[in-house]
């Protein structure tokens, strides 16, 4: 257990550290303010406890969480558990960006500003609806991508999700746009299903998107009288338009001219639109002035619908300045901007009621007591205004690296990424689009501190280049195949991301490495599963270099087929899917062979050890199962090489060569590979010599469907295999060694230690 810790913190010690930090940042908030912030719509939510009236201000989403946690506990527990979602959101983001292989330190840094902004810490420490909308936010892009291609059944929940995010803030109700552009567009289905199953998908978000969010405004009709999804949309219309309107240019009713200001355009801008919203006809009156019969909204939204038709430059400009706000290098305030201290930690706690109305609020929902421990809120406030925040600049550049890479700049083009940086990218530019149409606030832009980084680090994976596995230890005299990926394979990637856009992968990849196999490809093909082991399953038919009509079957078929186009042999036609493969998604990689000589309905004993996580890479063995019509030579060199390979790497394996393994997707990509042919060796040697755990399986060999070997005959192919397996355990034990010696010491060194 102790050694799987320091492994762990080894590998993903710069988000350890992070974590540290922002604990200890929530910890501080949890002392220095009990038992929790309270701001104005706090109180909104705390009086709707069990009864969930839709038509307030706020939609119900937020109180459903509250209400469980309330039951068993108190304001202390709502902000606890707040500030805990706070950590697993940060690491959530960092899950997330490793699955699609975005560097460590990368994908640590994209989760800093959740983990680490003052401003996220305050919000959490708020009886506010804003963390839950983060993490419903989250949860959508995960079912949309950790899976690969979503199908119509992960559509319909993450549709499910988005609609949620709307019952807790009503600004997400336009997130099914981007979501559903990606879906449709950007996701990259599988050939196979085409665009019916695009559309099928699309739908199914779209369906259970629109099915939630009708079932609420059903309940807000039972209440109500009136189908809608919230209190305030009207007035925040009214509010956006009410500061440019020009009343007297304009041909109003006399209802429109009473709720139309009559204040300067210029002073309405300076007390904003925070104040038309919910203070400027309580002041006025208006309400009472209207003539009877006639409805204050309807007055309002008439005058928005005049306003938006006359003077929509006026209302753009407001919106996309606002919008622009956001990414300010720090925080600043406009005249008329919500205030931007309601966001900020004080040195006391902070009163948005009478105190005696927070007090009873505090008696109701915990022991009543509402301290400040003064010394932790100033470093707090200190910490947060000297700069413990997430600069607007730094989240600007992230979008528009974001959309660099959308557009295929440097290598996105063939990263298989570009539609996953465009859905968080796409859902943060909505969002803060929504938002900057009501009106700015800072509180607005907390979740850019989820999407932006995300999109960010993901862009800067696809741009600059996915990982790579380390450069092979051999000299170039000894390499016979150059590093990947080499010319050939760049061809090739750039001619599927042309064929296939963005696909991503299913779970599970079944590789096939085929040259020249037109006449038994076909059978094999047609016998691939759909699915396994709970799995589902895509095939991946690598062509190489194949005079015949190969690919053109492969194609037919409607798999994934990449075409290289020059003959390299077995092990660099592998070697070109493995990395396709994990750096699209898969999580487990199964090669068979073209040749059908191996039975796929064998597939769960290679899949379910690895889904068990009893093994890192499962191979078949014809001499633990069966070998149908085998050739003595062949039949003495199988017994040869298994015993070779067990003592060299003191391990017993009874089969080097059987072509039928199951392996997670980063095993193979993480073993140099040289070998153009005789590759099966080489990887088998590769896997055991980094200390991969091997399984072997009893499988049968079957007698080859069509067509010839492409082998050679025995003596040589017995010469090139035994060089191969030799070679690459000498080549493994320098590595090895290299690794483990010490770095040289001086005699300045030495003399200085003395």
């Amino acid at each position: 257990m102790t050694a799987a810790l320091g492994r762990f913190l080894r590998a993903h010690w710069l988000l350890a550290l992070l974590l540290v930090a922002g604990t200890a940042l929530r910890v501080v908030a949890q002392l220095a303010y009990r038992p929790a912030l309270l701001y104005i719509d706090s109180f909104r939510y705390l009086d709707d406890l069990g009864v969930f009236f839709p038509g307030g201000i706020n939609p119900i989403g937020y109180e459903l969480f509250l209400w469980p946690l309330l039951a068993v506990g108190n304001l202390t527990l709502v902000a606890a558990v707040q500030h805990l979602l706070g950590l697993g959101l940060g690491v959530a983001i960092y899950a997330l960006l490793r699955r699609f292989s975005v560097r460590p330190w990368l994908a640590a840094l994209a989760a800093a500003p959740v983990l680490l902004d003052a401003y996220q810490v305050q919000i959490e420490h708020l009886i506010m609806s804003d963390l839950l909308f983060q993490l419903l936010l989250l949860g959508t892009i995960y079912l949309l991508t950790w899976w690969g291609t979503p199908g119509p059944k992960l559509a319909a929940l993450a549709g499910l999700v988005l609609a949620a995010s709307v019952i807790v803030r009503i600004v997400g109700v336009t997130l099914v746009v981007p979501a559903a552009v990606f879906v449709l567009l950007a996701a990259g289905l599988r050939p196979r299903d085409g665009w019916r199953r695009r559309w099928a998908s699309t739908a199914a978000l779209v369906g259970a998107f629109a099915a939630v969010l009708g079932g609420y405004a059903g309940y807000h009709m039972l209440w109500t009288g009136v189908p809608a999804l919230g209190g305030s949309t009207g007035s925040v219309v009214y509010g956006r338009t009410a500061v440019v309107a020009e009343c007297e240019q304009l041909d109003l009713t006399p209802e429109e001219e009473l709720v139309c200001p009559d204040e300067p355009v210029a002073e309405r801008q300076q007390k904003g639109i925070d104040h038309y919203i919910h203070f400027w006809h309580q002041q006025h009156n208006v309400e009472n002035l209207l003539p009877e019969g006639m409805d204050f909204v309807s007055a309002q939204g008439s005058l928005a619908a005049k306003v938006l038709l006359n003077q929509p430059l006026d209302v753009i400009g407001g919106v996309v300045e606002d919008f622009l706000k956001g990414f300010a290098p720090t925080r600043t305030q406009s005249p008329g901007d919500v205030p931007l201290h309601r966001w900020q930690f004080q040195t006391f706690y902070p009163m948005y009621a009478d105190e005696w109305y927070v007090a009873e609020w505090v008696e109701r929902h915990d022991d009543g007591e509402i301290s400040v421990d003064p010394e932790l809120a100033g470093f707090l406030r200190a910490y947060q205004l000297g700069g413990g925040y997430t600069s607007g600049t730094v989240l600007g550049v992230a979008l528009l690296v974001a959309v660099l890479a959308v557009a295929g700049a440097g290598r996105a083009r063939r990263s298989g990424l570009r539609s996953v940086v465009l859905l968080p990218a796409g859902l943060a530019t909505t969002v803060l689009g929504t938002a900057a149409a009501m009106e700015f606030s800072w509180r607005y832009q907390l979740p850019s501190l989820v999407l932006l980084p995300l999109a960010g680090a993901l862009a800067i994976t696809a741009v600059l280049g996915g990982r790579r596995p380390p450069a092979p230890h051999a000299s170039p005299k000894e390499t016979e195949m150059t590093a990947y990926p080499d010319p050939v394979d760049r061809a090739a990637l750039d001619d599927y991301a042309t064929r296939y856009g963005d696909h991503r992968f299913a779970p599970v990849v079944v590789l096939i490495a085929a040259y020249n196999e037109q006449e038994a490809l076909g059978g094999v093909l047609d016998g691939m599963p759909s699915s396994s082991c709970g799995l589902d399953v895509d095939t991946l038919v690598v062509v190489d270099g194949a005079t015949d009509g190969t690919a053109e079957v492969a194609v037919g078929r409607g798999v994934q087929t990449c075409v290289a186009p020059a003959n390299r042999g077995q092990g660099a036609a592998l070697r070109l899917g493995y990395h396709l493969a994990a750096e699209r998604g898969a999580r487990y990689v199964i090669t068979t062979d073209a040749d059908g000589q191996y039975d796929i309905t064998e597939l769960p004993k290679l899949l379910q050890p690895l889904i068990d996580d009893r093994a890192d890479f499962v191979t078949g063995s014809r001499r633990l199962g069966s070998n149908e019509r085998p050739a003595l030579v062949r039949r003495i060199g199988t017994h040869v090489f298994a015993w070779a390979v067990s003592a060299l790497t003191r391990q017993r394996i009874t089969d080097t060569s059987f072509g039928f393994r199951g392996m997670k997707a980063e095993v193979p990509v993480s073993v140099t590979l040289e070998q153009p042919q005789y590759q099966s060796s080489e990887l088998l040697v590769g896997v055991l010599s980094r200390g991969y755990r091997v399984l072997e399986q009893p499988m049968r060999m079957l007698v080859r469907a069509a067509g010839k070997s492409k082998k050679g005959g025995a003596l040589r192919y017995g010469y090139n295999y035994s060089k191969v397996v030799f070679g690459t355990w000498l080549r493994e034990r320098r590595a090895t060694a290299s690794r483990r010696a010490p770095e040289p010491v001086s005699e300045a060194a030495v003399a200085a230690e003395r």
